[in-house]
């Protein structure tokens, strides 16, 4: 029962025929008709403080399971806008794993920009989930043919081709994906579950389907794709693939294994919004050297990609604080898209007592807190210091030369 459904009451006086139980795809069905869209554009605004109201009066006039459908598309669109922007989510339809699970609608993008580049017309989608990357590939006038097991996430995708004005693009099909013929398709591109009943699942060989049949259907291909998590052991990246990291934003978002491409064993990272993209030249590590001027902090999908030393052989005499660390210094200030510059204006030992005096000093009252190498949790740290005063300050939480160390400063001019 949806916690917004009230107690049956069953009249006592006359047989009762009781009606079928609505099912998940039932009640998404419902919503794809007049009725259903008319209602959803009816609640689409409804704040969650509202909601209880809202649904204990359009339960006067409509089903009950349908006003609590309606209600929850209406969340789901409502968290999607991150993803897919508030024009694309106002129109499509999501389930709770699909808003979680879709790729970004930037990130889909650029890959299937990629594609096209690689001259390719048509691809299997497997493991579409609700259409996100389909949508991404069809935009980019790519016939897509997107197969997802589950009635109702491949009904999902369905609806969301149609709302979309793509359905003459993209074939969804409610299919096993081990056993769906793809040699008709340029490429495939397959994006398998990596989330369990107990929630993300980190051994590739128990994403759904399997890591090792995935890397089977893509050599099977002219050209694949893989979606992966971006935490993925580079040892395991098999040989035949080029390894690519991408995030949005800052963000590190996932890493995509592609085959066929003929840049077997490469590494990059590529940066969105741009695309900025940093290829592996299989540098050695940068050397330690004393901390300079400016700290350098490297995009997620450098460090994930393993090219920070990429990163600081663009800059002047650029070094590491820490061999363990990926933080670059160095003496002067050089602008590269792939790291983050901060001035430093103090070096002292961990000690909150020692930090807390040196912000009383400077007057900082908003206090950025960053961390690698350290146990120390960020907002602890900032409770415990109490910052106050009219300005502002970064402190890097950090080990300088095996060291528990802060560094104290702020962003460098752009």
């Amino acid at each position: 029962m949806n916690d917004l459904d009230p107690p049956s009451r069953h009249p006592t006086t006359a047989p009762h025929r009781r009606a079928a139980p609505d099912t998940p795809l039932s009640s998404f069905a419902a919503l794809l008709t007049d009725q259903g869209r008319a209602l959803l554009e009816e609640v689409r605004d409804t704040e969650p403080a509202q909601e209880l109201a809202v649904a204990t009066r359009l339960r006067r006039e409509h089903p009950v399971g349908l006003v609590s459908a309606a209600l929850g598309q209406a969340r789901l669109r409502q968290r999607a806008v991150a993803k897919f922007g508030a024009a694309d989510a106002g129109r499509m339809y999501f389930t709770p794993n699909g808003v979680e699970q879709s790729t970004r609608a930037s990130v889909a993008a650029y890959r299937a920009r990629r594609f096209q580049e690689l001259g390719v017309r048509s691809v299997a989608d497997l493991c579409c989930g609700i259409g996100g990357d389909a949508i991404a590939l069809a935009r980019a006038g790519i016939r897509v043919l997107a197969v997802d097991r589950d009635p109702l996430t491949a009904a999902v995708a369905r609806a969301n081709a149609d709302a979309l004005g793509l359905g003459k693009l993209i074939e969804v099909r409610e299919a096993d994906v081990t056993e769906v013929a793809t040699d008709a398709y340029d490429a495939v591109f397959v994006d398998p579950a990596r989330r369990g009943g107990r929630g993300r699942v980190f051994d590739p060989e128990a994403y759904s389907p399997p890591l090792s049949w995935a890397v089977r259907t893509a050599l099977e291909a002219p050209l694949a794709a893989l979606k992966i998590a971006p935490g993925i052991p580079h040892e395991t990246v098999p040989a035949e693939a080029g390894a690519e990291w991408i995030s949005d934003s800052g963000d590190v978002k996932e890493a995509v294994l592609w085959f066929g491409t003929g840049d077997a064993g490469s590494v990059r990272a590529t940066l969105l919004p741009g695309p900025r993209t940093l290829v592996g030249r299989g540098l050695p590590d940068p050397q330690v050297r004393p901390l300079g001027r400016y700290l350098y902090e490297p995009d997620g999908a450098v460090v994930r990609a393993h090219l920070v030393a990429e990163v600081a052989e663009e800059l002047d005499g650029g070094g590491l604080i820490d061999e363990t660390i990926a933080y670059i210094t160095a003496d002067s200030l050089k602008a590269t898209p792939y790291a983050t510059a901060y001035e430093i204006t103090d070096q002292l030992p961990f000690g909150v007592k020692k930090l807390k005096a040196l912000l009383r000093e400077r007057g900082v009252g908003v206090l950025t807190v960053k961390k690698r190498g350290s146990a120390v949790e960020p907002e602890e740290l900032r409770r415990k210091v109490k910052p106050q005063g009219p300005n502002s300050a970064t402190v890097f939480l950090t080990r300088v030369k095996g060291a528990p160390t802060m560094l104290l400063g702020h962003p460098a001019p752009a």
